[in-house]
């Protein structure tokens, strides 16, 4: 029976487990990674990321959805693993590289930043199955226009009148797995509560509701923005609390807490 060591760490109820590959190899499989993830028979999270060695950073993620998919970014995930290697490395100033190669830089003050790079607006860069018009993309009758957007994973945002009306479970479901978007996408429904105040909610690909989403809130910002709708900075508050998102040199920055929970042994 194979053990494999994790720890299990969380930003704003948004809950990952995170293992350390760089001295051990270790292989996931789509299957395990589905069983871990489960809440009652498994571990239970919504990503898992995989620590590997980096040639240019100070650690490489390999991020992985709850059904064992592969994500190609996790806002909250990354400033969970920046805090660790903080603490292993006592920096203050480190870069991580995410999947494609993305290159990511975090810091730390009384919360953790980390700059999430330049949102990417181009159809092809989401990607959409088909040539659209991102700011203003229709994708289901009783919603209204999305702003589409890639933080190195797709995301969806519909802006609207009043978030607790939304019935995040069906509508979610749908724009995630809507033929537009072939590699599925996060989705984002967000409520305009003051000129530097955002209350969203998430349906994330790959894992459903969860209780914040890191490059969610990047992505509303980035939306907002692109509609008017803030300036350049603004508090995303989620079920499970509030990040802080500025945009700053065409860059969006990220800061929240994080928590560890605990550290675990998981027998496959």
């Amino acid at each position: 029976m194979k053990q494999i060591p994790f720890i299990k760490m969380d930003g704003l109820g948004n809950d990952f487990i995170i293992i350390d590959g760089r001295k051990n190899r270790i292989t996931l499989s789509p299957v395990l990674i589905s069983k871990m993830a489960n809440r009652k028979t498994g571990i239970g999270f919504d990503q898992l990321i995989l620590l590997k060695k980096s040639k240019n950073c100070d650690v490489k993620m390999e991020i992985f959805n709850a059904d064992g998919s592969t994500a190609g970014a996790c806002g909250n995930g990354t400033r969970c693993v920046s805090s660790l290697i903080f603490e292993e490395t006592k920096k203050q100033k480190i870069t991580l590289e995410a999947p494609y190669k993305k290159i990511l830089s975090a810091w730390r003050g009384k919360l953790i930043t980390v700059d999430m790079g330049e949102p990417k607006t181009g159809w092809k860069d989401i990607p959409l199955s088909k040539k659209s018009d991102t700011l203003n993309l229709k994708i289901l009758p009783a919603l209204p226009a999305a702003v589409c957007t890639s933080m190195g994973n797709p995301h969806a945002v519909f802006f609207v009148k009043n978030v607790a009306k939304i019935n995040i479970a069906e509508l979610g479901k749908k724009v995630e797995n809507s033929k537009i978007f072939p590699q599925r996408t996060n989705v984002e429904f967000a409520q305009i509560l003051g000129p530097q105040k955002i209350r969203m909610r998430v349906w994330e690909r790959g894992a459903g509701i969860t209780m914040a989403c890191g490059s969610g809130a990047c992505a509303t910002l980035a939306g907002a923005i692109r509609r008017g709708l803030i300036k350049n900075k603004a508090a995303i508050i989620m079920d499970g609390g509030t990040l802080f998102i500025e945009q700053k040199e065409g860059h969006i920055l990220m800061s929240g807490p994080v928590n560890k929970a605990f550290n675990g042994i998981y027998f496959a």
